[in-house]
């Protein structure tokens, strides 16, 4: 069997950005990967098949906080959930590396500062090839170097509706997309890129942008279609031996030097706790009882404003609000950001309101503009990821959410007074597993936390996890752009140190 330097499990955007960076610096790597490719076929762009049939979602379903089975809208795939996001590629505000207070609790610090991941979220833009322009972002952090690629231009209803936005004093402010529009590449800007894996591979993801230039080096192998039972440890439970994986029906024990878990929060987390032994009785890397606890997702609410026009806008996800993110004169604490979602369709909203009428979806996807407004939920260690009878079990209780109700209604306000008089709102937080994280958190603590500041396990050495499990904190934008950064940050730590 062929020698490698480290086995990474999970080829979403921080296994895959690990993988690339480690093996552009000279190591031999093994990507383990649960599903396969995404093909590139005309069903990628078809909303039948995408949203009704759910060609390319998982077939699995976990257990809620009732032990009611739900279905989490899994992507098992190379390239992870990237290959089906809206690309959008923010960075955390500078203030989210701090301890925030919010109206309900405190936002812990992270063990490190901005500072310290700013030069990394620089390289992941450029890996990435973010188009962007944050100079009207109030809450934008400093920044090294400028964006490689401007912004993607609004399209005029767009355009107009933010015009309105400035003439209420607020600060409409270009969405960091990573897509290959000109002059980076040929992205169409078409209608089917939030929510449809791209059919001419145009869409900036963890595959193409991370699997793909890794498996270019020679240096790295991916083997598909196998799924991470346990990792094994030695007696004492201080390092992890080899990984146990079932490929296409035969448990293969496979091992290196170095282990990188990168799952996503949810089977991260379930992985370390499967693999608990006599040497790790509470789970891998848990001897702080943390790996599983601080479940956050993001407070979430879509919301369409209505009008008499058609909107015929095409590639609608242009536009951010960071006005309110960390609250205003008339609510002190941090409410969060507003985006524009890609122009919903109507088979999309019958998909997701079944009993709605599909000449009712159709006429309000025609009329609609679309917002989706974030907002940080707090860390709660009663907020986790267990097992039950080897089912993942998913128990979340709401948290923090006065500023997020604040947030929608502002918004709600700015599009009526935007000329959308009738705004429809849809919370997203019940079974929500978008934007997942930290459920392996690092930290300075061995005693408080899973992770040192470099994603290292406290407990095992030659173990990372190098996905949004290691956040402390969730802020309130997509965290793919934050485990990127943090990615490149770790890989270089680990050839500095265990692979020098």
């Amino acid at each position: 069997m062929k020698e490698y330097d480290v086995i990474v499990i999970g080829s979403g955007v921080g296994g895959a950005i690990t993988a690339r960076r480690l093996s552009e610096r000279g190591a031999r790597v093994l990507i383990v990967e649960r599903g396969g490719l995404v093909p590139r076929e005309p069903d990628n762009w078809s909303v039948p098949t995408v949203f009704f049939e759910k060609k390319y979602k998982a077939r699995d379903t976990w257990l809620d906080r009732h032990d009611n089975s739900f279905d989490p809208g899994m992507f098992y795939n190379v390239g992870g959930s990237t290959k089906f996001y809206g690309a959008a590629m923010f960075r955390l505000r500078e203030q989210d590396f701090e301890a925030l207070a919010h109206r309900r609790g405190v936002s812990p610090a992270w063990p490190y500062r901005y500072a310290d991941l700013s030069p990394y979220y620089d390289e992941a833009e450029r890996i990435f090839g973010v188009h962007g322009d944050d100079h009207l972002d109030k809450t934008a952090p400093p920044r090294g170097t400028p964006f490689p690629y401007g912004p993607v231009k609004s399209e005029p209803i767009v355009e107009r509706m933010a015009q309105s936005f400035r003439n209420q004093g607020l600060s409409p402010s270009p969405l960091p997309l990573a897509v290959n529009a000109a002059p980076a590449g040929t992205c169409i800007l078409c209608r089917t890129c939030d929510g449809f894996p791209c059919k001419i591979g145009q869409k900036n993801d963890a595959e193409t942008c991370g699997v793909e230039p890794a498996l270019a080096t020679g240096r790295v192998d991916l083997m598909t279609q196998a799924f991470a039972r346990r990792l094994l440890t030695t007696p004492d439970g201080k390092r992890v031996t080899a990984v146990e994986v079932d490929h296409a029906g035969t448990v293969k024990r496979l091992q290196a030097p170095l282990f990188v878990v990168s799952c996503n929060a949810v089977n991260s987390s379930a992985l370390l706790l499967r693999s608990a032994d006599t040497g790790t009785p509470k789970g891998v890397a848990n001897s702080s009882d943390v790996v599983g606890r601080h479940y956050m997702v993001h407070n979430q609410t879509a919301l369409m404003g209505l009008s008499h026009r058609v909107n015929s806008t095409v590639f609608q996800k242009t536009l951010a609000l960071n006005d309110w993110y960390f609250g205003d004169n008339a609510f002190r604490w941090p409410m969060g950001q507003m985006q524009m979602l890609g122009k919903l369709q109507g088979g999309m909203l019958t998909a997701s309101v079944p009993y709605m009428p599909s000449f009712l979806g159709d006429r309000m996807a025609r009329h609609g503009m679309d917002w989706i407004g974030l907002s940080e939920d707090l860390p709660d260690p009663n907020n986790r990821v267990t097992l039950n009878g080897g089912r993942i079990k998913l128990s979340v209780t709401l948290n923090n959410m006065d500023g997020h109700l604040e947030l929608v209604r502002r918004m709600k306000r700015a599009l009526q007074r935007a000329g959308y008089p009738i705004v429809i709102t849809k919370s997203l937080v019940a079974h929500a597993t978008g934007h997942q994280c930290g459920t392996v958190r690092m930290g300075n603590d061995p005693g408080t936390s899973a992770l040192d500041p470099f994603c290292r396990a406290w407990n095992q050495q030659n173990l990372f996890v190098i996905d949004a499990s290691f956040f402390p904190s969730s802020a309130a934008v997509n965290p793919a752009l934050t485990i990127a950064a943090q990615a490149l940050r770790a890989a270089d730590h680990i050839m500095a140190t265990d692979l020098a």
